[in-house]
């Protein structure tokens, strides 16, 4: 006589359906990682809120650059006003990026340096004007420095205060 094998009896029993159902189909809890549409619609969300987010992230960006630009405008004016007050004269003229004779203490090294516009700082003696702190050769566009003369002056770069001159752009502390 055959000797009867452990669990051949239940194999017999069982139904054909139930058998492939359970080779076919795993039980949920067994079930691991995602499947390929779960992550595109994933992939796409993400891609969707990053592009809502980058244009509000590129207008803070700008302007906090424009701030930047103001804020050491009216430091560089300060300055150049406390010379005048001290000395009874303003500095005499210098190139673009070069620090005023008598004003190394004041300005500084972000004199020197380029500006948040993508300029460099210049000191005008009589150029265009009598008196006047500039930027010159600046990567920004013309919208955003009547953007920056808007919240300074009177957002018109060909009057006031603020005004561009060919190729610089003027605070005009004397005229």
């Amino acid at each position: 006589m055959i000797a009867p094998v452990p669990g051949f009896v239940h194999r017999i029993t069982t139904s054909l359906p139930q058998m492939i159902s359970r080779r076919l189909v795993p039980h949920p809890s067994s079930r691991r990682g995602f499947t390929l549409v779960e992550i595109m619609i994933a992939v796409i969300i993400i891609g969707l809120l990053a592009a809502m987010a980058l244009p509000a992230f590129n207008r803070v960006r700008q302007s906090a650059r424009n701030n930047r630009f103001i804020s050491d405008l009216r430091t560089f004016v300060t300055a150049f006003e406390n010379y005048l007050l001290e000395n009874g004269e303003w500095p005499p003229n210098a190139g673009a990026g070069v620090v005023p004779v008598g004003m190394n203490g004041e300005v500084g090294r972000v004199w020197t340096a380029r500006n948040s516009v993508g300029g460099r700082w210049n000191w005008d003696r009589n150029i265009n004007v009598a008196a006047g702190v500039s930027t010159v050769s600046v990567t920004a566009t013309d919208a955003d420095m009547r953007d920056i003369d808007a919240k300074i002056d009177d957002g018109n770069l060909a009057t006031g205060l603020f005004q561009k001159f060919d190729t610089r752009y003027t605070y005009i502390l004397e005229n």
